[in-house]
């Protein structure tokens, strides 16, 4: 079935650039590596324990912080970029007109296979494009590939820290109460072994811009039963500060 708008615009310029809403915004010193860390208290960590912040970005949501770390006596930027695609595909635009230019982004995903228990990793090698964000950057097509060097460099860093983790499809949509079991079987039958808001979009703006970006996941509640399972997954501390600390890491090497 063919999606009703396939308008083939891809080379004209936006009316509203990225540079053009952040012509006002004084940034001093930005780092070109980022991650996009949607673990909330991670990111808040950072500015409670004294990070210098960069900037501030301001949406009809609030105004949202860009803070840098220091690892390995490296520098990277921080932001904790909302939720879906849309909003995340928005503030990762930003960054890259401010001049990052290496992300990795990490969160959570709902599990969609048994063996994925609480706290796996997952590394996105693909997913399916079930939103609408990407197909504004990307010709139409049903799964967009992610960039097999960042693939790469999250799996070494994840068996060099002897963590066990899947490469993987994800399935990506917009509609978090629209994910019907038959929808859920289709896309396992595809090869989708978590379900989440954001990857094919930003797979697609990072390919769009030539930027570098991998994405890491935490498996965290399951669909994988005929019932859904929170599995207490927002309260895995350990695992999702251990999931960002890896992924600022790879984020440095890409």
């Amino acid at each position: 079935m063919d999606l009703p708008l396939h308008e083939d615009d891809l080379t004209d310029t936006g009316v509203l650039e990225p540079a053009t809403v952040l012509a006002g915004l004084r940034v001093e010193d930005m780092p070109d590596v980022a991650v996009l860390c949607f673990f909330p208290e991670v990111v808040e960590a950072l500015g409670a324990g004294g990070a210098r912040r960069i900037c501030r970005m301001s949406t009809e949501r609030g105004r949202t912080p860009v803070w840098e770390l220091e690892l390995d006596g490296r520098r990277l930027a921080v932001m904790q970029p909302g939720v879906g695609a849309p909003l995340a595909a928005m503030f990762f635009e930003e960054l890259i007109a401010l001049g990052c230019t290496r992300f990795v982004a990490v969160g959570g995903a709902g599990a969609l296979l048994h063996d994925l228990t609480l706290g796996h990793a997952i590394v996105v090698d693909s997913a399916v494009r079930d939103e609408g964000t990407s197909f504004h950057y990307l010709p139409p097509g049903r799964v967009v590939d992610a960039d097999p060097h960042g693939v790469s460099v999250l799996s070494t860093v994840l068996d060099d820290a002897g963590v066990p983790f899947h490469v993987a499809r994800s399935w990506t949509t917009d509609a978090i109460y629209r994910e019907t079991r038959s929808r859920v079987e289709r896309r396992k039958a595809e090869g989708c072994a978590v379900v989440e808001m954001e990857a094919s979009a930003f797979i697609a703006v990072a390919r769009y811009r030539g930027v570098r970006f991998a994405q890491l996941l935490l498996a965290a509640d399951s669909l994988a039963g005929e019932a859904w399972d929170h599995r207490g997954w927002t309260t895995a501390r350990e695992a999702r500060e251990g999931l960002f600390r890896l992924a600022a890491r790879a984020a440095l090497a890409l």
